[in-house]
């Protein structure tokens, strides 16, 4: 296990899935924050009357956090996410249940760290994939 991290690493092991909900009020302060000024976010009328939606709708770069949150919460506080790359498959809305996981695919070790490669999933609570992707992630060794 490298330094920090809550899991064994290795080439095929699966990270521990992590569930978020998100709610309308973390949609509202989340496009506040980001100044995402788009109504499909926050204003229900606009998202269902004008743009069709069933609901106001969970942001792209929310998807994100949620990836990198569930490889904080796997690899640990050391781990240096370098790169990562999603793409939104479907949508998602208040109160759906989104779980992320994903699996390591590639251990590159060196005398100073261990760089990651791994593949990255998020589902609703129906089995629907929201979003893929893939992050690269440097985790330091002992003593370095």
């Amino acid at each position: 296990m490298a330094d920090g991290a809550t899991i064994e690493v290795g080439e095929g092991v699966g990270l521990p899935e992590i569930v978020r909900e998100p709610t309308n009020v973390q949609l509202f302060a989340f496009s506040a924050v980001t100044w995402n000024p788009h109504r499909i976010h926050y204003d229900l009328t606009y998202a269902r009357g004008v743009e069709g939606y069933p609901d106001v709708l969970v942001q792209s770069h929310l998807h994100a956090c949620f990836l990198t949150q569930a490889l904080r919460e796997c690899l640990g506080a050391d781990a240096a996410i370098v790169a990562l790359g999603w793409r939104n498959r479907a949508i998602a809305v208040p109160g759906d249940r989104l779980t992320v996981g994903g699996t390591i695919t590639a251990v590159v070790e060196s005398a100073a760290e261990l760089r990651l490669e791994l593949e990255l999933e998020e589902r609703n609570q129906r089995g629907e994939i929201c979003v893929n992707g893939q992050a690269t992630v440097r985790l330091p060794r002992k003593g370095h």
